[in-house]
């Protein structure tokens, strides 16, 4: 929500708090991950199996 909103319509409003923290904490992992993707593939690739065994295992 802007700020513009919510000084607005401040019965709406979210306080400040939880979202400013977690944004840069889940854009670091994003980029962490990216990084990690371009440098790293296997780990991509691990990850991948490891899903599909996963899925796999909830059919039988």
């Amino acid at each position: 929500m802007t700020r513009h909103v919510r000084d607005k319509e401040p019965e709406t409003a979210v306080g400040p708090g939880r979202g400013r923290l977690l944004e840069p904490v889940c854009l670091t992992l994003a980029a962490g991950a990216g990084v990690l993707f371009v440098v790293r593939p296997e780990f991509y690739e691990a990850g991948v199996y490891l899903f599909a065994s996963w899925a796999a295992s909830l059919v039988h």
